[in-house]
């Protein structure tokens, strides 16, 4: 057979050229790889880019450029206050009991003492002398004098009396403060507790 095609050309560079194992390395000075970039960098990014690249290049020279890092524009200058949202899905029973028990005892106490405190002031403006004359004479007749009020509402009889009512207080708080508690827990159950949202003093 014979070659129709004719005469072929013939490619310089692979004949007479090394082949890929055998070429030399370049030498030159080695600098900072750039990638190729798709779209034009706007003139800020080529100045920042090259006060970067100064700045690397400064620690191998002594005349190298530092980069300066500008503040930033939208910053947020005031603080932020924190918040919680959180969510009381459950009181215990024992520590509401002890709470309302101590309560109740310091309020039975402010009780008895603003009652002696008043019944002194009131005696002695002469409240008790003026009424209780009043009622005597209202009440009174020929043979008896009367009802005695200032007798009835004698301090020591004030205090009892008071005490008593600190005494049925201290029992009827616990106890609905208790049974609260545990009303408050069935209810949470549904409905989840009630939400609180808690915020950091600034």
């Amino acid at each position: 057979m014979t070659d129709t095609r004719g005469p072929q050309p013939q490619y310089e560079g692979y004949a007479t050229g090394p082949l890929p194992g055998e070429r030399e390395p370049a030498t030159g000075p080695a600098g900072p790889y750039h990638p190729p970039q798709a779209y034009p960098s706007p003139s800020g990014g080529t100045q920042g880019g090259q006060q970067r690249g100064g700045a690397q290049s400064g620690t191998q020279g002594a005349g190298g450029a530092q980069a300066t890092r500008l503040p930033r524009t939208g910053a947020r200058t005031t603080p932020r206050t924190r918040k919680a949202r959180l969510r009381v899905a459950k009181a215990d029973p024992w520590s509401v009991m002890k709470v309302s028990f101590l309560l109740s005892i310091a309020l039975g106490i402010c009780t008895v003492v603003a009652a002696a405190v008043l019944w002194m002031v009131m005696d002695a403006m002469g409240v008790f002398e003026t009424v209780g004359g009043t009622i005597s004479e209202a009440t009174g007749s020929n043979e008896s004098n009367g009802f005695d009020l200032q007798s009835f509402l004698s301090l020591p009889r004030v205090l009892i009396f008071t005490s008593v009512i600190a005494v049925i207080d201290v029992v009827l708080a616990t106890a609905l403060a208790t049974l609260g508690a545990f009303i408050y827990n069935l209810s949470a159950g549904f409905v989840g507790g009630v939400e609180l949202t808690l915020a950091e003093d600034e």
